[in-house]
């Protein structure tokens, strides 16, 4: 082969691997917003409601969208409780089967906390505000409150 036309060459690969790198970079760039919480080197110690409260009450702009999908989760809570129970006890009453209902169990729960989110998505009309943004604000913030204090 003519060293100029192997298709293999080292800087074809780099140049492909490269372009991969940024293609899914761009399409993972949300991945960042977690590293700020599960990265810690050092993780941040245990909040209360109380603290929660505090920051709603003191953040007039991110305290809202935060208090609403705190809500929210509630709502997909009692939802995966639902799907669970009655997806489970459905395929006991139908199969006996102990591992068919665990599997249904857990499938259960699954359905149900997507469709109680949905539901609490749409009822709160979460999807006008960026919740993660303030979820990151609130770590932020009690980053800081915990280091003040420390």
């Amino acid at each position: 082969m003519a060293e100029g036309g192997d298709s293999l060459s080292p800087s074809w690969w780099q140049r492909f691997l490269d372009e991969k790198k940024e293609y899914w970079g761009e399409r993972l760039a949300f991945l960042e917003n977690y590293r700020k919480i599960y990265g810690r080197e050092k993780p941040l110690p245990k909040w209360s409601k109380s603290d929660v409260e505090e920051f709603i009450d003191s953040d007039p702009v991110n305290g809202p969208p935060l208090k609403l999908a705190r809500e929210a989760a509630k709502i997909s809570a009692v939802g995966s409780v639902i799907g669970a129970v009655s997806t489970a006890g459905f395929s006991w009453k139908y199969s006996k089967s102990p591992h068919g209902a665990l599997l249904s169990l857990g499938f259960g729960a699954v359905v149900g906390w997507t469709f109680g989110q949905e539901i609490a998505s749409h009822w709160f009309q979460l999807y006008k505000y960026d919740t993660m943004a303030a979820q990151l604000k609130f770590f932020d913030w009690w980053e800081s409150k915990t280091e003040r204090h420390s």
